[in-house]
């Protein structure tokens, strides 16, 4: 169950590495597992992609993200949930701890939190006139509060100024990029989620027309046309 559309090469991508890890191990489609996929771009799209996956009582589900395993966790205790990707698994309810998950669900947490306080030093280090930094986050998101708290800390020390916005939807990312911009000496931070992903290329292409240096989570960011990223290797985590 994947957040995105199924046109999207990020996430075939992704979705290659996965089913490369199946072959290396001698699974190989149509002859040792069958898979169903389905993608996802709205939240009521996922819930109903959620229970029919369900409803199928497969033997193991893969699911991207809180916004695709907190519904199939609402649709089952029993059926095993893998997710390559999640950015605070206990913050969201996913797992009851890092050393112990409990339930049906496991996988892999995308950063420790001091990493979100690099997204900071790096932006500084690219463009060092850079004073003032406007950090979007998703706030469906439950560790969305923590990455900035992470920011937040190193701030001082680097002295820098920096501003939490919450990304609801295109018009307000619009608006608050151009009012941000209308300052000297800024920058942008976008921390991980489902919006970030969803709003890319207008992120992307705000960024560079009000030519402000911006550091994202993920490397899609920069293939898409971003300044610099720095975080987790999704290909990675979904192979492995």
């Amino acid at each position: 169950l994947l957040p995105a559309a199924a046109e999207d090469p990020v996430s075939q991508a992704w979705v290659g590495a996965f089913l490369q890890g199946l072959a290396l191990l001698g699974w190989t489609l149509g002859h040792k597992v069958r898979l169903d996929t389905r993608w996802a771009m709205t939240a009521a799209d996922i819930r109903k992609h959620a229970a029919e996956l369900v409803a199928f009582a497969p033997d193991v589900i893969l699911a991207h993200g809180a916004v695709t395993v907190v519904p199939l966790l609402q649709a089952t205790r029993t059926v095993p949930i893998v997710f390559p990707v999640a950015g605070d698994p206990v913050a969201a309810g996913l797992v009851d701890s890092l050393a112990r998950p409990g339930g049906n669900a496991t996988g892999f947490m995308i950063f420790e939190y001091s990493l979100s306080g690099k997204w900071l030093e790096l932006l500084k280090q690219i463009a060092p006139g850079v004073t003032r930094a406007a950090v979007f986050r998703d706030p469906t998101q439950g560790g969305a509060t923590s990455q900035f708290a992470a920011i937040q800390a190193v701030a001082p020390s680097l002295r820098m100024e920096v501003s939490p916005v919450n990304m609801r939807d295109a018009g307000e990312i619009e608006q608050t990029i151009a009012a941000f911009a209308g300052s000297p000496n800024a920058g942008l931070i976008m921390t991980s989620g489902p919006s970030a992903r969803l709003h890319r290329d207008l992120i992307i292409t705000l960024a560079a027309r009000h030519k402000l240096p911006a550091i994202y989570t993920e490397r899609s960011f920069v293939a898409a046309g971003g300044l610099i990223s720095y975080g987790a290797d999704y290909i990675d985590q979904y192979r492995q």
